[in-house]
């Protein structure tokens, strides 16, 4: 069975009732497009957000620990074999992450633990063989640790995972070994509670690594960590966007393009779009139908985040020189869109997990055979580094900012280590964060037709915005 939402003949003005997407047009302003001329530039010079690209060189830190740039700290709040509030040790191998706003000016982290077989650390585990899972951290305004839990246990190699709408965090386990391979629910105010050991089975069986949700329809886009990898995309059957709704089952599909013969992603150029064709699978034998169906293929999927009416994922090991690569899906074009392939180890080298940051840019924890950073990218395409882990062989993962934008969190796996880290941050800034969601692709210029320009001049709309609607497909008339 297919089920395929091409808007083909979507004109402007139906694109503009789609909801979400018109915000995300009509913002676009200079900073959406690299390459443009002084003269596109200065039709919006007062734009307050055009020019951003991060943060300077960084200053190394005299512990050894973490490059940071002029002007932010961080302190360690957790770590590995510390004793958590119940007088148990923190578990290890520190990975995806998510923050929740807390009462009392309180922020609450959910963390991932990627442990494989063992005892479980939990109480109430799915699993008393099984030694991941997910633990908890209540962070006060002073940045302390004011608590310390297991929210769930028994599960394997607990990798990345994302936050839903609903507050509460999505586990997905990167395992497929017998009774595993799983996503799973975790309310951190309901710790070790039946839904946070009740596997969402119909969310696929397969190497899971992270997942995203779209709050305009409750839809949820998973990526594979396995090589080769597919992109799924699951329906729930009830999609009221509550705790526990995703038990209730739903449809897997997974991506696919019927355009093109060739379904590997290796083919893909900086700045193509494609049509999705979503192709329904079997839950347990996903990986296999998705294969067999001419699916998309992709070299190890990683990171994955939704914001604005975008859902971004990384390919760790793709592209020309293996160094990774970004695509951007828009739902309500359906369109694919490889965003930015590494070509330089300088600026991208093994993205992993991913973020986008409260005033737009994309940020990417590494995970490199050298040193590993946190890099970012802007809507003008500039890439810049925000920190570097000056610890040998230690991965970053997990970056997540607290709900007031005020402070990044992020683990270093092993040996586990949980940063906060504050300073000067951008604010929020949700003009930005649409400019983001329909920036060209890095060093590509919109290339309209003088019918198009004249379309967009008769309706109102500059140049850039008549760009963005042409690269989605959306017809100006």
């Amino acid at each position: 069975m297919t089920n395929q939402n091409a808007n083909s003949g979507l004109n402007r003005r139906d694109f503009l009732k789609a909801g979400g997407v018109s915000a995300l047009a009509l913002t676009l302003g200079s900073t959406g497009v690299m390459g443009l001329s002084s003269t596109a530039f200065a039709d919006s010079a007062d734009n307050p957000t055009s020019g951003f690209g991060g943060y300077g060189d960084l200053v190394p830190d005299p512990n050894g620990i973490l490059d940071l740039p002029k002007g932010f700290h961080y302190k360690i709040i957790s770590r590995e074999g510390d004793l958590m509030t119940d007088g148990t040790k923190i578990p290890g191998a520190f990975d995806g992450m998510a923050a929740f706003e807390g009462q009392n000016n309180t922020t609450i982290l959910v963390r991932n633990h990627e442990l494989s077989s063992g005892p479980a650390f939990g109480r109430n585990p799915y699993d008393p063989n099984a030694q991941g899972g997910t633990t908890a951290l209540v962070v006060g305004a002073n940045r302390k640790v004011i608590k310390e839990y297991v929210t769930s246990s028994g599960t394997i190699r607990n990798c990345a995972g994302g936050a839903t709408p609903w507050g509460t965090w999505l586990t997905c386990e990167e395992n497929r070994s017998e009774g595993h391979g799983y996503v799973f629910e975790v309310d951190p105010t309901q710790p070790e509670n039946d839904m946070s050991k009740t596997p969402i089975k119909e969310m696929g069986r397969f190497s899971h690594e992270a997942c995203a949700i779209d709050p305009a329809t409750g839809y949820v886009y998973l990526t594979e960590d396995a090589s080769p990898s597919f992109l799924y995309r699951f329906i729930p059957n009830n999609l009221s966007q509550k705790p526990g709704a995703l038990q209730k089952g739903g449809k897997l599909y997974a991506a696919a393009i019927e355009a093109v013969a060739d379904p590997s992603a290796s083919t893909f150029k900086t700045g193509q779009t494609f049509k999705i064709v979503w192709k329904e699978v079997n839950p347990h034998w996903c990986r296999e139908e998705a294969a067999a169906q001419n699916c998309i293929v992709f070299s190890r999927l990683e990171g994955a985040f939704f914001q604005e009416g975008v859902f971004w994922f990384d390919d760790t090991s793709a592209g020309d020189k293996k160094l990774g690569r970004v695509y951007r899906y828009i739902p309500h074009t359906n369109t694919l869109e490889l965003f930015y392939e590494g070509n330089d180890a300088r600026q991208m080298e093994y993205p992993d997990n991913i973020c986008c940051t409260p005033w737009g840019d994309l940020w990417y924890a590494e995970d490199g055979s050298g040193q590993d950073r946190i890099m970012g990218i802007t809507p003008e395409g500039k890439v810049y580094p925000f920190a570097a882990n000056r610890l040998s062989g230690a991965e970053l993962a997990g970056p997540t900012f607290s709900p007031d934008g005020n402070t990044l969190f992020v683990n270093i796996q092993s040996p586990g280590k949980t940063f906060a880290i504050w300073g000067p941050f951008q604010r929020r800034n949700a003009a930005r964060a649409r400019e983001m969601s329909f920036a060209a692709p890095a060093n590509l210029a919109p290339q309209v037709s003088e019918e198009v320009a004249k379309a967009a001049k008769a309706q109102g709309m500059s140049i850039l915005e008549a760009a963005a609607f042409e690269r989605h497909g959306v017809k100006m008339n």
